[in-house]
């Protein structure tokens, strides 16, 4: 009895496994539109790649300029009193 337990169980799991590969290859794009996405993703419009560029720049700039400074930047911009 113990042996057609596992037996069953086995083949419920593998079942389940199988469905759910199944049901995700089904759902996933295809080719025509994996391109189409990959298109108008923002990192293939140059400008807005600049634009990103330019603002990690000063985020970078900020967060070096906080880590120099003793003043608790968190709290403000009115520094400490």
């Amino acid at each position: 009895m113990s042996r057609m337990r596992t037996l069953l169980a086995s083949i419920g799991v593998v079942g389940l496994v199988g469905m759910g590969y199944g049901m995700w290859a089904v759902m996933s794009p295809g080719e025509e539109r994996k391109r189409e996405i990959l298109k108008n993703l923002p990192e293939a419009n140059p400008v807005r790649m600049e634009e990103t560029r330019k603002r990690n720049a000063l985020m970078l700039q900020v967060l070096k300029d906080a880590a120099e400074t003793n003043d608790n930047v968190a709290r403000g911009f009115g520094g400490q009193k």
